[in-house]
């Protein structure tokens, strides 16, 4: 499905309508496709307003096109993409009045896919983890933000590296969080940290069940199974 020729005469309500059914009903190369038939800019908002979805695939799609959408702006206007970034951080602030649901999930997926964007603000994802930085309390936004590590850490783990995501990564192992503990094992497991083996030996009995996005697909996996993986 492609969105028509003749969106650029459609409102933004009416465009934002037509995003959010294809990010509903299409899979996920679908969905690519019909974002791309557009100018990056005026998909952008759209995308970003199907971060908040709760609940099949809307957000995770609204990720994933967010990301190559974005990487075309900053190669198109570098500075448009940084407003962009800009307008996504702000909305982590408590001042903003917003809570940024999707927000941690599709930064890290525009830094996977952009190079310069990826140099510019990787330390901001890595203080969201700090609990003296911009730490993240909401349990919700640090599910995400641990998807994103480990999105981040699967294309550029010398960035997390350089800004002391390891360190950081370690205590959310011990989270009350089954979802929490699980992507925290992945990202764990992707950046090779030797000092969360032990950890990681522990949660392999953990029979939690969790949603995992990989590959366009959301799929069911155990904390303990992620924990395995990442041993391995």
């Amino acid at each position: 499905m492609s969105i028509p020729n003749g969106s650029r005469r459609m409102t933004a309500m009416d465009l934002r309508r037509k995003i959010i059914s294809v990010l509903k009903t299409e899979p996920l190369d679908a969905v690519l496709a019909a974002v791309w038939s557009l100018p990056p800019r005026q998909a952008v908002s759209p995308l970003i307003g199907g971060l908040s979805h709760a609940g099949g695939n809307v957000k995770w799609h609204a990720v994933s096109a967010l990301g190559l959408v974005m990487a075309a702006l900053a190669t198109e206007d570098m500075e448009a993409a940084r407003n962009i970034m800009r307008r996504l951080i702000w909305s982590l602030n408590d001042e903003s009045g917003n809570t940024g649901w999707g927000i941690p999930e599709a930064m890290a997926e525009i830094m996977a896919s952009h190079d310069g964007l990826a140099e510019e603000y990787a330390h901001i994802l890595v203080a969201y983890m700090r609990k003296d930085g911009s730490y993240l309390k909401l349990l919700p936004l640090q599910r995400g933000l641990m998807w994103g590590i480990g999105r981040l850490a699967a294309t550029r783990p010398d960035l997390l590296r350089k800004w002391g995501a390891p360190a950081y990564l370690l205590s959310y192992l011990d989270s009350e969080d089954p979802e929490v503990r699980g992507l925290a094992a992945r990202a764990s497991g992707i950046l090779r940290i030797e000092e969360a083996m032990e950890r990681l030996s522990d949660l392999r009995d953990d029979s939690s069940e969790i949603f995992l996005y990989d590959n366009g697909k959301l799929e069911i996996r155990t904390v303990g199974q992620l924990a395995g993986e990442a041993l391995a």
